[in-house]
């Protein structure tokens, strides 16, 4: 097996295991990243017919709210895990849209014909994918000529406390491994112009990279922590390498921390995103 295919069974098995917290929390999470979609849906200029492809597509956004303005169009959500994809489904389902269907897949093996879409998302995917130009050079081939394309990456992380508290709290109690050089993670593509170089150097032009910036915002510090650890991977994984009093200690120190962005009493975590779009 490469690393490639070991990298893609890891992720795979990760999103299925944390699919029901995605699920349960998945309220929270539309309206914490709706701004990162609305920018991303604005970037892709619909016209209202299109063949939309989102990749990554988790619990279905925004491929979903792209369904709703493409009466006349389809929408095809991908994903490596089927539990994620089974939300997404349900939330199609719920919303009444007929236009949708759920494929499970790898970015780097789509099963689709060259040129079937005329617009992809991708919304906090490309961080994960094993090879990212291998993962834009399929998504080029099956996105028609003068297609759109618009994808999400996670800035710095000072921007983004909302993901680097508890992992400062759990630092401090645990020695973590540092990662791999280019390992996928939360903030590989932090960099500014790092997808932007990648879409440029296979050839895509009129690439425009966009600031997002707003808050997770959560009804109490205590509503906060259920949130990460039942969603964040590294941060179970942080706990499980911790004893219960470490443990103990963590929570404290993450719930004070995120006390400090209260307003009127409920936090207001700030978040910092780039969207990156560009045409074939």
């Amino acid at each position: 097996m490469s690393k490639s295919d070991e990298i893609r069974d890891q992720q795979r098995q990760t999103w299925d295991k944390f699919s029901a917290g995605w699920t349960k929390w998945d309220e929270l999470v539309l309206k914490m990243l709706e701004p990162v979609g609305v920018e991303m849906i604005r970037s892709l200029e619909l016209q209202g017919d299109e063949q939309h492809l989102d990749i990554a597509a988790g619990t279905g956004e925004p491929g979903l709210s792209i369904a709703a303005l493409l009466p006349q169009g389809r929408v095809v959500l991908t994903d490596l895990s089927a539990g994620m994809l089974e939300t997404a489904g349900a939330n199609a389902k719920a919303q009444g849209l007929k236009n949708v269907e759920v494929r499970e897949c790898s970015v780097e093996a789509l099963p689709f014909e060259d040129a079937s879409f005329d617009t992809i998302s991708c919304r906090f995917g490309f961080m994960f994918f094993p090879d990212i130009p291998a993962a834009v050079s399929e998504l080029q081939r099956v996105l028609r000529p003068s297609g759109r394309i618009s994808t999400a990456v996670w800035a710095e992380p000072p921007g983004n406390p909302w993901a680097t508290i508890p992992m400062a709290a759990i630092s401090a109690e645990v020695e973590l491994p540092a990662p791999a050089p280019d390992a996928p993670g939360l903030f590989r593509c932090a960099a500014p112009g790092a997808i932007a170089g990648v879409f440029r150097d296979a050839g895509m032009h009129d690439v425009v990279e966009t600031e997002v910036r707003t808050n997770l915002d959560a009804s109490s510090a205590e509503e906060y922590w259920s949130f990460m650890t039942e969603v964040a991977a590294p941060v179970v994984a942080g706990l499980a390498s911790a004893d219960d009093a470490a443990r103990e200690r963590i929570r404290a120190a993450t719930i004070e921390q995120v006390r400090t962005f209260e307003v009127d009493g409920k936090p207001s975590i700030p978040l910092h995103a780039r969207c990156i779009a560009a045409t074939r």
